[in-house]
């Protein structure tokens, strides 16, 4: 009769059931390191898109961007990745608000907008909603204008981001047919492209920030013109 194997040897160790006690100690150490990278990722994002607008996309380096958000060139990379990767990222994150990782679909904002009856409410949540946006991302959409005509990644960026936000024009104008909210004449694909090019970035730098307009006016006066475009009189 063989004697009974030895506590120490790794076969009886490999029929022992796991310690219970160590488990949140190893979910907490992931937290803490899932943290940490996210932190890491945010700095490297906030300096790239800080100094994106101080001295534009072609002048800026990963060297710059390492030095400013206080990490090593390899790090910038290996969490985020180039130039082009920042630059997305810095836009993604302007269009929500912030980093975390919920659609914008899924926003309050949006949802407010789709649980509205009445179209002309509705209209005006769109429209605020459309010019919170364009505020935060005016801004980098010059640098994304200008970086799309030195690099073919940024350029394909910026047809993203316009194909988005014609997508989503679409997709509120379908809700507002939905409510019997378009006028007679007007089809769903005139309203939709009619509501992308009013809410681009383009026309809140030129009115709210070369000319002056306050937000309260521009949003006021852009309801106006969609409500006259595209609501039944």
């Amino acid at each position: 009769m063989s004697p009974p194997p030895d506590a120490s040897s790794p076969s009886h160790a490999t029929i022992q059931p796991p310690d219970p006690a160590s488990q949140p100690t190893k979910r907490y150490a992931s937290q803490v390191r899932d943290e940490q990278a996210r932190r890491t990722r945010r700095a490297i994002v906030t300096a790239a898109h800080d100094l994106f607008l101080a001295q534009g996309y072609a002048a800026t380096t990963i060297d710059g961007i390492a030095e400013a958000a206080h990490v090593s060139r390899r790090t910038v990379f290996n969490s985020v990745g180039g130039k082009a990767a920042l630059l997305k990222l810095a836009w993604d994150w302007a269009v929500v608000g912030d980093d975390e990782p919920i659609a914008l679909a899924d926003r309050p904002a949006v949802k407010a907008i789709v649980a509205e009856p009445d179209p002309r409410k509705a209209l005006m949540l769109w429209v605020q909603t459309a010019n919170e946006i364009a505020a935060r991302t005016a801004p980098l959409g010059e640098v994304l204008t200008a970086a799309a005509d030195i690099d073919p990644a940024a350029a394909e960026l910026l047809a993203e981001a316009s194909s988005n936000r014609l997508r989503g024009a679409a997709g509120f104008i379908r809700y507002l047919a939905s409510l019997d909210g378009l006028a007679a004449d007007m089809t769903e694909q005139c309203a939709a492209e009619l509501c992308w090019a009013l809410t681009d970035g383009h026309l809140y730098r030129l009115l709210v920030a070369q000319r002056g307009w306050s937000t309260a006016d521009f949003n006021r006066r852009l309801y106006n013109s969609l409500a006259a475009a595209l609501l039944p009189a």
